[in-house]
């Protein structure tokens, strides 16, 4: 199980830029606490500028990875993580499927069912364990 999310841990994080890969490591992680302000991310990458952290935060909340909240009074923001890499891997991949499925119809499709029929029994029960979360 441990081998498992690491490899999640790895398959998520190539899929975002590499300061974004080392901000959602540094979160998924738990070097920094649930919920974070940039200079909580700062900290850990002081060669990084104040706005580039912020304008990176941002970006990852604007892919859904992060949840931002104003702190009231302040000028300052709050972010935490909108799940885990297993998360982040389960939306980005039925956005592809998405993608894949308008600009091919039909033939995706079968291309996915005929994946589906190479996969062992155990395979395809692990598959519906994974759908059901």
């Amino acid at each position: 199980m441990h081998h498992e999310r690491v490899t999640q841990l790895e398959r998520a994080l190539g899929l975002v830029g590499p300061l974004e890969g080392r901000i959602m490591r540094a979160i998924w992680t738990g070097a920094v606490p649930e919920l974070f302000v940039v200079r909580d991310i700062l900290t850990l990458m002081p060669e990084s500028a104040y706005t580039t952290l912020m304008t990176t935060l941002n970006r990852l909340a604007g892919k859904g990875m992060l949840k931002v909240d104003h702190i009231e009074h302040k000028r300052a923001h709050v972010y935490r993580a909108t799940g885990g890499p297993e998360d982040f891997l389960a939306h980005a991949s039925r956005e592809q499927v998405k993608s894949v499925v308008e600009r091919f119809g039909e033939a995706a499709m079968v291309a996915f069912a005929e994946r589906l029929n190479d996969l062992s029994p155990e395979q395809r029960d692990h598959l519906r364990e994974l759908g059901q979360r």
